[in-house]
């Protein structure tokens, strides 16, 4: 950080909560409004806090890499010449004679993925005059403004469960920690919240809105630019909940029997539709090779780079050899690995330790409601419709992420997706529970 870090952020800053101040009587009701400014700035707090951590613990990382040595590179050349800052907010990954001595200083120019988190990065340097803390604020904006999105998605059905909600999409330190500064988790994880949204609003509720299915477009774009493996997570999920929605909504218990199978194959075939069309472009991710590409990425993170960052934190769930049957075998350990560990017993360094308790946590929570609701309840209300939709996209995305990871400190970052709609899942489904029993929803206030 520098001067120019403590003149610009605050004004910043100041813009920004005059805007959620105006904003909050638009977007809340009187039992949602107290939630909206403390969510807003856990996540700038967030959003500051990485860049500490990324500075003053680790001694660098992506997010210096995204910013320092990326998009305020892009800045400058928009500070001498706007054509030439154009240029390399469109590039491929190709270098120009007149953009040269930028693009060659650009640690991540070629590679496209990472180049994207860049382009949104220097495009809010021009709001920032290229100041780190400002544009971070403004990335933990982007997030907050999905996570909402998301939190307003289930509020609307489950009222009664505000508190719940707002813990599970708002105030996860994990959550509002990894998925709020200039990273690829910031975007990702306020694209997730907006394309449920419009999901729900568009396909469930039938409430159609042509800017909503634009902004949907555009959130599936910008993740399919940044982590391919979160559509290839989450498209399944949207499509479970479309035909487990239709099916609730019919009367008739044997029209149910007689259309669930035809439904069912009717997702299975969507789904696998869904998964080829997003691995087309991308070898590594189509479905003959994406046991290979677990396979080398876990253990480039485990040995490689990860470990730079990790402090002796890897982890193994068995020898990955790189086929799709050696690579089920180990779902169960992969996503027990995501939700539930690091266990107390394995940590190694301070982090470790709040993902450590924060997984404890999560555990509990699971034996906790599971105990309470009895096996047969558990399971059976895992087949509603939103929770269906909420477990098959954190459970999927658990596996994913856990297979692929092999070291606790990137698997701390990279999980932060799946923990808002594991923890919705597990609060819809006490709810629902409760309220079949007949019993006092204990844990409203």
């Amino acid at each position: 950080m520098n001067l120019q870090d403590f003149i610009i952020t605050p004004v910043i800053l100041l813009f920004v909560y005059v805007v959620a101040y105006l904003m909050r009587p638009a977007v809340t009701d009187k039992q949602t409004s107290k939630y909206f400014i403390p969510g807003l700035t856990v996540k700038i707090i967030g959003a500051i806090t990485v860049g500490f951590i990324y500075q003053f613990y680790y001694g660098g990382g992506d997010t210096f890499a995204f910013h320092t040595h990326g998009s305020r590179i892009i800045w400058e050349a928009f500070m001498e010449s706007p054509i030439k800052g154009i240029k390399l907010l469109l590039a491929t990954g190709e270098y120009h004679g007149d953009t040269f001595d930028y693009a060659s200083r650009i640690w991540y120019f070629r590679d496209q993925q990472s180049y994207m988190v860049i382009r949104i990065a220097a495009f809010l340097d021009l709001f920032t005059l290229g100041t780190y803390s400002a544009t971070a604020v403004l990335f933990a904006v982007l997030s907050f403004s999905g996570m909402w999105a998301l939190f307003k998605t289930f509020y609307h059905a489950y009222p009664a469960l505000h508190l719940q909600l707002a813990i599970a999409t708002l105030f996860v330190p994990s959550v509002f920690f990894w998925g709020s500064g200039i990273l690829k988790d910031s975007i990702s994880l306020g694209c997730l919240g907006w394309m449920t949204y419009i999901f729900y609003r568009t396909a469930i509720k039938r409430q159609i809105n042509l800017v909503l299915i634009f902004v949907f477009l555009l959130c599936m774009f910008l993740s399919y630019s940044l982590k391919k493996y979160i559509l290839l997570s989450f498209l399944p999920g949207l499509i479970v909940w479309y035909f487990a929605t239709h099916l609730s909504l019919i009367n008739s218990t044997l029209n149910k029997i007689l259309l669930a199978p035809f439904m069912i194959t009717l997702a299975l075939a969507f789904g696998y539709l869904a998964i080829v069309k997003v691995g087309e472009d991308d070898a590594r991710y189509s479905l003959d090779k994406i046991a290979q590409t677990a396979k080398i990425t876990a253990y480039d993170i485990r040995y490689g780079w990860g470990a730079r960052f990790g402090e002796g934190s890897g982890y193994s769930l068995g020898e990955l050899d790189g086929t799709f049957a050696g690579m089920i075998k180990l779902m169960p350990a992969a996503i027990n690995v995501s939700l539930f560990r690091p266990y107390l017993w394995e940590v190694k360094n301070p982090l470790m330790l709040l993902s450590a308790i924060e997984a404890l946590v999560l555990l509990i929570l699971t034996l906790w409601f599971l105990i309470q609701m009895g096996l047969g309840q558990f399971v059976k209300g895992l087949l509603k419709a939103d929770v269906l939709f909420c477990m098959t996209f954190a459970l999927t995305f658990a596996f994913a992420v856990g297979i692929s990871t092999y070291n606790f400190g990137t698997l701390a970052r990279y999980k932060i997706p799946l923990i808002p709609f594991y923890l919705i899942g597990l609060f819809l489904l006490k709810y629902d529970g409760v309220r079949k029993s007949g019993k006092p929803l204990q844990m409203n206030h």
